[in-house]
């Protein structure tokens, strides 16, 4: 059995390189979400005015990784304080968000935010958003995997202890 979450923490590619390497983490995905443009691109979403942030589809074991580890790990590499920011990269479509699509998914998630609040690795409110997933949009082919392709591509994410 598998699990799944979206979630946006800025530019895609760093957020997904940081995934796939989490032990439990099956595949990931990166597309847009959250937006109200249908069928969204790259081309659209990155001039902001979509509606849609950069996100990932983390699927996941639930026997080998819970849901709040998974959550967890993404309160480390990002910052969930700056709005519609991360590193040099700013518009709503780099904002923090966690999407979910099952029953006690929103609890976890504002539990997660809590625990990461009372953390003290932020001295800063948190500003993720908890937003229903109403639909995930793959994005285009170059963008999977694109550190990996990319081993020298851009990334402003990385693990904070």
């Amino acid at each position: 059995m598998k699990k799944s979450i979206v979630l946006a923490g800025g530019c895609f590619w760093g957020v997904e390189e940081l995934f796939r390497n989490l032990d439990g983490v099956l595949n990931t995905e990166v597309g847009y979400t959250g937006g109200t443009t249908e069928n969204p691109s790259y081309e659209t979403v990155k001039n902001g005015d979509t509606g849609h942030a950069e996100s990932i589809l983390v699927e996941f074991d639930p026997q080998k990784i819970k849901l709040a580890e998974i959550l967890d790990f993404f309160f480390k590499i990002h910052d969930p304080t700056t709005l519609n920011q991360q590193g040099n990269d700013r518009g709503s479509q780099y904002r923090s968000a966690i999407f979910f699509s099952e029953p006690g998914e929103e609890e976890e998630a504002k539990s997660a935010i809590t625990r990461a609040q009372g953390s003290g690795r932020w001295n800063k409110p948190i500003v993720t958003q908890v937003e229903g997933l109403k639909k995930f949009y793959s994005a285009e082919e170059y963008h999977q995997d694109y550190l990996k392709k990319n081993p020298q591509g851009y990334t402003c994410h990385w693990i904070r202890d």
